[in-house]
């Protein structure tokens, strides 16, 4: 009877035994497997399953339109500065004073400056749309044609000076006169102002761009000088519609 009740009690540690072993190499292996996960989880990440985020690119800064800004209150001064002298001019020619002395024709040479001009700014149209459009060649050739018209204008203002001093009209005694001269003459001075735009712009598309913030500048200036080569253009219609008819 001993025996008998040893054998059971031994065959019950045997199954307890191979019930703890199992329930160990079982548990080994679920925390083996986690170590697994965890492993492959932060091979980057520290651990965490999060996709990983690329790096932000880097974008250069885009340039600063400064040649538009500078034009914009540059022109805003021209225009104050005409629109006073022009202010000036329609006054004294409303109060017809006996010293006002219109002149009764204009000399030729004006009408010559006219289409000067005019041919001026449709070139330089031509030009600044073509360096826009990448034609470089054809840009440089026609800011050159319009640098020369701006040389004939001014040419022909001098010759039209000297036409009005040989017959005898001068800026004393006359305020038509004095204005005629005035006018024409702080004009001419802002054609000066707009060849010596157009060297530079010649210079600076000269030679091949290195990079595209470079033909951006390029660009951005030959807009600029534009208004100011345009605005040359509106402002002496003005002026001759006020020399020539509102006198």
């Amino acid at each position: 009877m001993k025996v008998g009740t040893i054998e059971p009690i031994q065959e019950s540690e045997k199954e307890l035994r191979l019930r703890t072993g199992i329930s160990r190499t079982s548990g080994l292996g679920n925390n083996g497997g986690d170590n697994k996960d965890d492993g492959g989880g932060g091979g980057g990440n520290n651990g965490n399953n999060f996709p990983k985020k690329n790096p932000p690119e880097e974008t250069l800064p885009q340039p600063t339109n400064k040649s538009r800004i500078m034009m914009g209150f540059l022109l805003l001064v021209v225009l104050m500065t005409f629109g006073g002298l022009i202010a000036a001019y329609v006054v004294i020619s409303t109060n017809k004073a006996a010293e006002w002395q219109p002149f009764a024709n204009l000399p030729f040479q004006v009408w010559v400056s006219t289409a000067i001009i005019l041919a001026s700014s449709l070139s330089y149209y031509i030009a600044k749309n073509s360096l826009l459009k990448d034609k470089t060649g054809k840009a440089k050739k026609w800011f050159m044609i319009t640098t020369v018209l701006g040389g004939f204008f001014i040419s022909s203002q001098l010759l039209v000076w000297f036409a009005l001093y040989n017959d005898g009209q001068y800026m004393t005694g006359n305020p038509y006169a004095g204005f005629f001269y005035i006018m024409t003459a702080v004009h001419a001075v802002h054609v000066l102002g707009g060849i010596a735009s157009l060297g530079y712009i010649i210079l600076r598309t000269w030679n091949k761009a290195n990079s595209e913030r470079e033909i951006e500048k390029r660009k951005n200036d030959a807009v600029s000088v534009g208004w100011y080569w345009h605005t040359m253009d509106g402002l002496w219609l003005v002026l001759l519609f006020l020399l020539g008819f509102y006198k």
